[in-house]
């Protein structure tokens, strides 16, 4: 089995949410949670907070936590899980969002299994089936359109698959962002341009596709949810405990 790696990244200067990390959720910070989650994962052998920030990463230590520091900037995400990656000897490197503190480490698991399996497949992301049609139409919801083998054709923020006839029966799905690299092909990614799709929609996965690299999709029964704003916390917080 491929040695799997969790890098979480986190960042204080959130634009709607600014210290997001550390915002008490459960009476602890949320990063905690998203740590804790995490390190339930059954296929992953670590769980590292990759963060330019002090506060952040002191708080992390103090839960525990493995923390890399990194540079300042970083466009994304994923150039900050990119630039942990390049010290790690894992096989496959995992990007956990730091904003969801209910992420299910079975779903963790699903999207690393494929790759673990099957050492031709280069990246995996997940989705869950889209039920609400208010999102079908919501940009900030993204969709995925897959082939037969569950590899993904396009992400749009558009409701994608148009349906031309009525009781056509075509299921559509919502995307997940949780994605597993296998290492070097991270590298190499974060390195690549960006392509006029991944520029026009503003999703960073649609360079893989235009560069004509595939990404395998794994469909899971739900998504849980992110903490974007005050108010998305507010509301997660009379989920309950967060337990896992």
């Amino acid at each position: 089995m491929a040695e799997a790696v969790i890098v979480i990244p986190a960042r204080y200067g959130s634009t709607r949410f600014p210290g997001k990390p550390l915002a008490e959720l459960w009476g602890k910070p949320l990063i905690e949670h998203v740590y804790r989650r995490a390190r339930q994962s059954r296929l992953c052998t670590r769980v590292i907070v990759a963060t330019d920030d002090a506060r952040i990463a002191g708080a992390a230590r103090g839960f525990g936590a493995e923390v890399a520091v990194t540079r300042s900037d970083h466009a994304s995400g994923t150039d900050r899980v990119a630039e942990v990656a390049e010290q790690l000897e894992a096989d496959l490197v995992v990007n956990v969002q730091g904003d969801e503190p209910l992420v299910d480490p079975g779903a963790i698991d699903a999207a690393v299994e494929p790759l673990a399996k099957d050492p031709s497949i280069p990246m995996g992301t997940l989705c869950t089936p889209l039920e609400e049609v208010a999102d079908l139409a919501n940009p900030n919801v993204v969709k995925v359109v897959m082939d037969g083998e569950g590899f993904a054709l396009y992400f749009s923020r558009l409701p994608i698959p148009f349906v031309r006839d009525s009781g056509a029966g075509v299921a559509r799905y919502r995307h997940i962002g949780l994605y597993v690299y296998r290492r070097e092909f991270l590298l190499a990614l974060a390195k690549m341009a960006p392509t006029p799709l991944e520029r026009a929609e503003k999703l960073e996965q649609l360079r893989v596709l235009e560069r004509g690299g595939r990404i395998r999709v794994v469909v899971v029964p739900q998504a849980s949810p992110g903490i974007d704003t005050p108010e998305d916390l507010a509301r997660v917080e009379k989920m309950g405990s967060g337990a896992v």
